[in-house]
């Protein structure tokens, strides 16, 4: 009995030490959700204007890639720098590299948002159960006052939890999509310099 109630003191103790940790990362992924409505908007904004890419629009003589998003600009100016001016060669295994390390870098970025959407809603299932327990011995001890205050904290850390769950989500949809576009784009502006220099005989 002693163990047992020795466990169970353990327990409560650790479960109540995360609560305040909990509230203070809701907190966190709230201020980090505003912060990504507001660049989901301004990349929203640039792409609207944008037209599809056809190979037509992808030229040596334009290296800002005008028309392009900002992901597959700065892809084409660096591929620029590695591709071979006359009377120069370089291994395809470099323009390879390029192109696969930025997919990976513009996948990666979606990692964090899909974390989110499965820590924001964990989270706030923790926030809820940690004061429903608290709430529940205070019940049993009478003290009304305090189950109310730990309720009003149980389902609010529920609602934030959604919140940011379903936000991240929605971020994350949206984001995969454009990723999934400019790797798109980013092999078309490959396959289409690299095979003006095929046909010039330099790679």
């Amino acid at each position: 009995m002693a163990v047992g109630a020795l466990l169970k003191s353990f327990i409560y103790v650790i479960a109540s030490s995360l609560l305040y940790p909990v509230l203070v990362l809701l907190v966190l992924l709230t201020a980090w959700i505003v912060v990504q409505a507001g660049g989901l908007v301004a990349e929203w904004l640039e792409r609207v204007r944008l037209k599809p890419l056809s190979p037509g629009d992808v030229s040596e003589e334009e290296p800002g890639g005008a028309g392009m998003a900002h992901r597959v600009r700065a892809y084409l100016n660096d591929l620029g720098r590695i591709l071979p001016r006359e009377g120069e060669r370089v291994r395809h295994l470099d323009i390879e590299n390029l192109l696969r390390e930025r997919v990976h870098h513009a996948r990666r970025g979606l990692d964090r948002v899909r974390m989110v959407v499965r820590i924001g809603p964990s989270l706030g299932l923790i926030g809820t159960l940690i004061p429903m327990g608290t709430g529940l011995a205070a019940l049993g001890q009478g003290d009304l006052s305090r189950l109310s205050s730990d309720l009003v904290i149980a389902f609010t850390t529920t609602v934030v939890g959604l919140a940011v769950g379903i936000a991240a989500y929605v971020f994350y949809t949206l984001r995969r999509r454009w990723v999934e576009e400019d790797i798109k784009n980013m092999q078309l502006v490959t396959e289409v310099l690299a095979g003006a220099r095929e046909e010039e005989g330099v790679l």
